[in-house]
């Protein structure tokens, strides 16, 4: 599976992706565009999305996308912020169909 993160999301969650091919939007370069122009980037070659924008799935009709978008809820963007949910992100983004939209949230 092809997963991208969004550019709001520290690069080192790609670990939380094992055995997944995983990129970065600047890795892509789409560094800066805007969230519907990415998402139509995105479709094209990946399967999932993952962002931390908690807006995303209000400001476009995801239902038409051909990925799944995975929304991570972290109360900072540093790694260990992430690492406990790691295993969570990655089941699920292994169980998003293309339109679907996940939570994952951290602790508080």
């Amino acid at each position: 599976m092809r997963i991208l993160l969004d550019e709001c999301v520290n690069p080192r969650v790609k670990a939380a992706f094992y055995g997944h091919e995983v990129s970065t939007v600047v890795e892509m370069g789409w560094g800066g565009l805007r969230n519907g122009e990415l998402l139509a980037f995105a479709q094209e070659q990946f399967q999932v999305f993952v962002t931390i924008d908690q807006n995303i799935e209000y400001q476009h009709d995801l239902k038409k996308l051909s990925l799944g978008l995975l929304v991570v809820s972290v109360p900072d963007n540093k790694i260990k912020s992430y690492k406990p949910i790691f295993d969570a992100m990655h089941e699920a983004a292994e169980t998003l169909g293309p339109g679907q939209v996940l939570h994952v949230m951290s602790a508080p």
